[in-house]
């Protein structure tokens, strides 16, 4: 009886498993839908901002103890700034992604053709 060689997590069952597949590149349209994804998320975490900006100008904090108004402040201001953050940070990201599309349309930008 001839056993045959059983493939464990250490050694692969085939020399074509034990070599790395090569990893696709990402196309325009990968660049293109994640910029216009990032850029909804972007309107998205704008329009939360504004009307959290618009519910603080209707509904000011306002305690006659100063310690308790001094933390109402600090979290009006941690929450308001965290939003306009993430506003920042998707449009930030979605204008990355276009601008990697748009070079990724132009001739010559392949990393092929730029290696010596």
């Amino acid at each position: 009886m001839s056993e045959k060689p059983v493939a464990t997590a250490d050694t692969p069952a085939s020399s074509s498993e034990a070599s790395s597949p090569k990893r696709q590149r990402k196309g325009p349209l990968s660049f293109l839908s994640g910029s216009l994804t990032s850029f909804g998320f972007g309107w998205l975490a704008l329009q939360l901002a504004q009307r959290i900006v618009g519910y603080y100008a209707e509904h000011p904090p306002n305690y006659e103890v100063r310690f308790a108004q001094s933390i109402a402040v600090f979290m009006k201001t941690l929450i308001v700034g965290m939003s306009f953050l993430a506003t920042f940070t998707f449009a930030f990201v979605g204008l990355g992604l276009f601008l990697t599309f748009v070079r990724s349309l132009l001739p010559g930008w392949s990393e092929a053709e730029q290696s010596p």
